[in-house]
């Protein structure tokens, strides 16, 4: 009997750790993320080099299907975290450049993207 109950608590414990698919909503804001790179006139830093918002697209797109295969992506605010903020070779942060802006953390100008495709719907750039 303690055997069944030990093992059907681990169930419910892990449960909280297993990621799902993205739902058609996370689908959406990821790929209006996506988008909204594409759409901007910014540079994306990864490891120290700039790359132009095309290659910069690209990359990403490559990670994001590198989660999805592992289910490890079913949410935007995930998609950010794990494939968008920071090199998963060297743990350096993703830098973004803006005409007429500061650089800033990729993290944070895919956080305000998000927020704005979740308000309002007008394009962020």
């Amino acid at each position: 009997m303690l055997s069944r109950l030990t093992f059907a608590t681990c169930l419910i414990a892990f449960s909280g750790l297993v990621s799902a698919a993205p739902s058609q909503t996370a689908k959406r804001e990821i790929q209006g993320l996506m988008d909204a790179l594409s759409a901007s006139s910014c540079e994306f830093q990864r490891n120290g080099t700039w790359h132009g918002r095309e290659e910069a697209r690209r990359h990403l797109q490559r990670k994001y299907e590198y989660l999805l295969k592992r289910d490890l992506a079913d949410t935007a605010e995930l998609f950010i975290e794990r494939a968008a903020s920071k090199s998963s070779l060297s743990g350096r942060a993703y830098q973004v450049r803006c005409p007429g802006q500061p650089v800033q953390p990729a993290a944070a100008w895919f956080k305000a993207r998000l927020e704005a495709l979740r308000g309002s719907g007008a394009p962020v750039r």
